[in-house]
């Protein structure tokens, strides 16, 4: 099972048959352990990978740094859940410690939309207290697969 999310996380496109034969089992068997994967939750869907730069220019993406009130009984979980509704949210993480205690990704088609975002509508939410936001400049790797249309040197890495 371990394997099969490895590779798929790597290459969410590649074929049962070729996924079975590099774990050593049918592309059946293999179709049949994504599937029993995908109804167990461990994987919770597929995504592509985009470089913007070539894509869309225009596209802006900031962390928002979020220090919030945990409510009674059900701690961070319902802030979470409604900024996680908001579709220029890409992800929604709690922190462990430090000066904030969630940390919210945003895409959003400009500056201004960013900032209306994080002005209007996370800084309005109940129980949120103070919002922190870091514009992303430039993506050099994402979920393991590098950006850049250069390859690494790898001459200096020990």
């Amino acid at each position: 099972m371990n394997d099969i999310v490895k590779i798929l996380q790597q290459n969410a496109r590649i074929s049962n048959a070729a996924l079975g034969e590099m774990l050593g089992i049918s592309a059946e068997e293999a179709a049949e352990e994504i599937e029993k994967l995908e109804k167990s939750g461990v994987i919770k869907g597929y995504s592509v990978i985009v470089d913007d730069d070539l894509y869309d220019k225009s596209t802006v993406y900031a962390t928002i740094e979020l220090k919030v009130t945990p409510q009674r009984d059900c701690g961070f979980d319902d802030i979470a859940k409604t900024i996680m509704m908001y579709d220029e949210v890409e992800s929604v993480s709690l922190m462990s410690s430090g000066a904030y205690d969630l940390a919210v990704e945003v895409k959003g088609d400009n500056l201004k939309d960013v900032a209306f975002f994080v002005s209007e509508r996370l800084a309005t939410i109940d129980g949120i207290l103070s919002t922190s936001t870091h514009f992303i400049l430039k993506k050099y790797k994402e979920k393991g697969i590098f950006i850049d249309s250069e390859e690494p040197d790898e001459r200096g890495l020990v």
